[in-house]
């Protein structure tokens, strides 16, 4: 069937999708599981090399008990030689995540997390995060959203460290919630699963803490909550990429999807995203997988099942073949410019149809090094633009490159953003 066709039968098929029960979470029904079979097979196909960046795939892989042994025992070993070669360089947020995935669903796994001391390991940096905060202007070694994710793993791994001590520094008012002048949606989310994690272990007396720190917890998670409900836009929060982390906090946190029509909206447009292609990277289908079969986070060290069982999937396991145009792809042109505070440098460049804004930003390198030059690291979301003209983002002057389209911020990186004929684009010298 075209996608054409398949999203005229989408609104006909939205009821169906929703589990007939009314609760708090925002699933898609076991009969309707084929509709995720695009975001499983993009996780199953892609080509895994970087180690400690596939955790949140093998998280995604366990959370919703999908049955792929192979590929699952070769992500956890490159997740564990990974961490054995680099762990003093791996950040807070990178090793939270390997935690969480090595744990998750209670499998052999745990003796290496164990063994190797990882949840030590991850409080001894996180206390450098706070560190750092103290000394640099209320600023972590990375950002927020990976001192959420550790705080998470800490609180779900019963790690040592003061997690009381820190609520403080989660206040919705902290100027790391936001970035670029607007709340982070995909950070205030990963919060509140932390928070709600400290809370329930507070209400089950795992974690000593008077009654002031349990209201403050409250009080921060419904504020958070309120600031992910006012980013929503048809259905989503924030972005299509931050959906998915937004609907766990949801799950956890609020009544928000005991309103049937508040889940259809989101379901229908998350699922026109994906007949539209949008969760091509693997870890983008990682993060919205979960929701979409009513998982959390916070569920990791439980004994996982799920509504969609393995064989509700068609897996495909071919790998895509090159087709060769017969004809040459044809050219387009575009304005690229690099601002720093006051200072502009702009050409036009010409690339193929199709080109990606990394693409535009090599070719305008090649036309003038000393003006467009750029260095890039890898990252599961793609390429990341860490420094242009030799000036490098620094998280303690909360400084970064900004790309731009037509004067918006893109909520695509630079190796997944398509550019179009005529468009403005910008790389810029921001402050968050």
């Amino acid at each position: 069937m075209r996608p054409s066709h398949q999203l005229r039968l989408l609104g006909l098929l939205l009821f169906s999708l929703i589990p007939s029960q009314l609760c708090q979470i925002c699933e898609v029904s076991r009969e309707n599981c084929s509709y995720l079979n695009p975001l499983v097979n993009t996780m199953v196909n892609a080509n895994y090399t970087k180690g400690i960046q596939s955790a949140n795939i093998l998280l995604t892989f366990r959370l919703v008990q999908i049955q792929n042994q192979r590929l699952e025992q070769q992500l956890t070993q490159q997740i564990q030689e990974d961490i054995k070669k680099r762990e003093p360089e791996i950040t807070s947020g990178e090793l939270a995540l390997a935690i969480l995935a090595l744990g998750a669903c209670k499998n052999s796994s745990e003796v290496f997390i164990r063994d190797a001391h990882l949840v030590s390991k991850l409080g001894e940096k996180f206390k450098a995060e706070i560190e750092n905060m103290e000394t640099h202007s209320d600023n972590p070694l990375t950002n927020y959203y990976q001192l959420s994710l550790a705080l998470l793993a800490l609180c779900l791994s019963n790690g040592n460290h003061s997690i009381t001590n820190v609520i403080p520094y989660f206040t919705p008012e902290n100027k790391n919630y936001y970035f670029g002048g607007q709340f982070s949606v995909d950070t205030g989310a990963m919060a509140v699963l932390a928070l709600t994690c400290v809370k329930r272990r507070i209400e089950k007396e795992e974690i000593e803490a008077d009654i002031k720190d349990l209201n403050k917890t409250n009080v921060y998670i419904t504020s958070l909550v309120n600031k992910i409900l006012s980013a929503k836009n048809d259905g989503l929060f924030g972005n299509i990429f931050s959906t998915g982390e937004s609907m766990q906090a949801l799950f956890v946190s609020s009544n928000y999807y005991k309103n049937k029509r508040n889940c259809q909206e989101t379901l229908h447009t998350v699922l026109h995203n994906i007949f539209q292609g949008a969760f091509r990277l693997p870890i983008a289908a990682a993060q919205i997988l979960p929701a979409l079969m009513g998982k959390t986070y916070l569920d990791v060290n439980k004994n996982c099942s799920c509504a969609c069982s393995p064989d509700k999937f068609n897996i495909s396991t071919d790998k895509p073949v090159p087709v060769t145009p017969t004809i040459s792809p044809s050219n387009i042109s575009v304005n690229y410019s690099v601002q720093i505070n006051k200072i502009f440098n702009s050409t036009k460049v010409t690339v193929r149809k199709g080109s990606v804004f990394l693409d535009v930003m090599m070719a305008a390198q090649k036309q003038n090094k000393a003006a467009f030059c750029f260095e890039m690291e890898d990252s599961p979301w793609g390429p990341y633009i860490t420094s242009v003209q030799n000036i490098s983002a620094n998280n303690n002057d909360r400084t970064y490159w900004q790309l731009l389209s037509n004067g918006q911020p893109l909520s695509q990186g630079a190796g997944s953003y398509v550019v179009k004929n005529g468009e403005y684009l910008e790389v810029r010298w921001s402050t968050y």
